[in-house]
C-alpha cells in the first residue's frame, strides 16, 4: 500500500498531519457520541491509522483536532478531561479546541479542510 507508507512518512507538524480510511471509528455518530468518564481516563490507543481519501464531515472534524495537536476527539477528551467538545449546532463541526499549551483554536461553521489537505488527515482505528 504505497499511499499509506507515503502518508506515514510525511512531516508531522501540526498543519501537516496525514490520515486515511479503512475501518474507521464512526465519527458520524460522534456528534451524539460522548466518551464516558471511565473511557476518558483510560489510556485508549489506536490499533491502526489510514490516510483519508476524500472529504467528509468526519474528516473535517479530524482535521480540526489534528490542527490543534490531537489525534482525534478521544485523545482530546483524555488529555483535557472534558466530556463534551463545543460544536456548531448547524453543521456539527468542532467550534473550539484548547491546544496543549492552553491557547484556543476557533473554527468557522463552514468547511476549513480544503481538498488539497484531505490526504494529510489521519483516521485512527480503535
Amino acid at each position: 500500500m504505497p499511499g499509506i507508507s507515503r502518508c506515514l512518512e510525511e512531516t508531522h507538524s501540526l498543519a501537516e498531519f496525514s490520515t486515511s480510511y479503512k475501518v474507521v471509528l464512526n465519527t458520524s455518530n460522534m456528534k451524539d457520541f460522548e466518551v464516558s468518564g471511565v473511557m476518558a481516563k483510560a489510556d485508549i490507543k489506536p490499533k491502526s491509522v489510514h490516510c483519508a481519501k476524500k472529504w467528509s464531515d468526519d474528516v473535517e472534524n479530524l482535521y480540526r483536532f489534528q490542527q490543534a495537536g490531537y489525534r482525534d476527539e478521544i485523545e482530546y477528551k483524555q488529555i483535557k478531561q472534558v466530556d463534551v467538545v463545543e460544536r456548531w449546532p448547524e453543521t456539527g463541526f468542532v467550534k473550539k479546541l484548547q491546544r496543549r499549551d492552553n491557547t484556543f483554536y476557533y473554527y468557522n461553521k463552514q468547511r476549513e479542510c480544503d481538498d488539497k489537505e484531505v490526504h494529510k488527515v489521519k483516521v485512527y482505528v480503535y
